[in-house]
C-alpha cells in the first residue's frame, strides 16, 4: 500500500470484520472499518458496504451469523450441483481457498476451479460455472438491501452502495436513498468514463456521497491491485462523513 502511495483504505471483506482483529495500525495511513453486506432484491444480488463500524457486537452481529451460515449452504450446494455435472471438487477444496474466519463464497469455489485446472482465471470461472444459467449456480437467500440499510445505521455505521455498475435494475437506488443510503460506489475497475459520469449524477441526484473501491480479493487472481485513484474533492465528502 506504501508503495502505491494509498493514504486511506478500508477492509470491506463480505460478512465479516475479522480482518481488524489483526490489523495493524500503518504509519501514514489512515484505516476505516468496514464491512460488505450481502443482500437480495427481485432474485438478484445487491451488495452495501457499511463503513465506520464497531469491530465488537453491535446490531450487525446477528446478521452477519446469519449471513455466514447461507453462505456455507449456498457453497455445499454449488459444490453438489458442481459435482453432479461431472467435476470433481469438494466443500473442504474450498475451505481451504479461503483465510482463517473468512465468508465462504464463489471467489473461493472458483479459486478451486483454477487450482485443479478447469477454468484459466476467476471471469471464465463465473462466466462457466458460477452466474446463473451455468452448472454450478445457485441463488443467493440473504436479507434485502434495505434491511441491511437499517442495520448499518443502526450500528452506527455509514451504508453505500457497492458497485452500482453491477446492479440489474438501477430503480433500486432511489428506494435505497429514501431508506437511508448514504453514499454510492463511484469508482470502480470496471467503470469507464462514461459510467463514472452517470454514478456522479445519481450521487448529485440523491444526495449521496461518492466513494470507490478496487473489489481486492486475491493478488493471485486479480492483477488489478489493492487501491483506487481518486481525486480528494471528489472523496472529501465521504470523509467528512466519517
Amino acid at each position: 500500500m506504501q508503495a502505491r502511495g494509498v493514504q486511506i483504505f478500508a477492509i470491506t471483506d463480505h460478512d465479516t470484520l475479522a480482518a481488524f482483529e489483526q490489523l495493524e495500525p500503518v504509519a501514514g495511513i489512515r484505516i476505516v472499518t468496514g464491512i460488505e453486506i450481502n443482500a437480495t432484491y427481485e432474485d438478484s444480488e445487491v451488495h452495501i458496504l457499511g463503513y465506520r463500524l464497531p469491530t465488537g457486537p453491535s446490531p450487525l452481529t446477528a446478521v452477519i451469523d446469519a449471513n455466514r451460515a447461507a453462505r456455507r449452504v449456498r457453497v455445499g450446494r454449488i459444490v453438489a450441483q458442481l459435482c453432479a455435472a461431472g467435476h470433481a471438487i469438494s466443500f473442504e477444496d474450498v475451505e481451504a481457498e479461503a483465510a482463517p474466519n473468512a465468508s465462504l463464497g464463489r471467489p473461493h469455489v472458483g479459486k478451486v476451479l483454477i487450482r485443479k485446472g478447469i477454468v484459466s482465471d476467476i471471469e471464465a470461472a463465473f462466466r462457466t460455472f458460477l452466474r446463473r444459467g451455468t452448472p454450478g449456480y445457485v441463488p443467493s437467500t440473504h436479507i434485502t438491501p434495505h434491511e441491511a440499510i437499517d442495520v448499518i445505521l443502526a450500528a452506527g455505521g455509514i451504508p453505500v452502495l457497492a458497485h452500482p455498475g453491477r446492479l440489474r435494475d438501477e430503480s433500486i437506488i432511489g428506494e435505497l436513498a429514501q431508506r437511508g443510503l448514504r453514499g454510492i460506489e463511484v469508482f470502480y475497475p470496471t467503470h469507464d468514463a462514461n459510467r463514472v459520469h452517470h454514478f456522479r449524477e445519481i450521487a448529485r441526484r440523491y444526495g449521496l456521497v461518492m466513494t470507490g473501491g478496487s473489489d481486492f480479493h486475491d493478488i493471485r487472481y486479480n492483477t488489478r491491485g489493492v487501491g483506487m485513484e481518486v481525486a480528494k474533492e471528489d472523496i472529501q465528502p465521504f470523509l467528512d462523513l466519517l
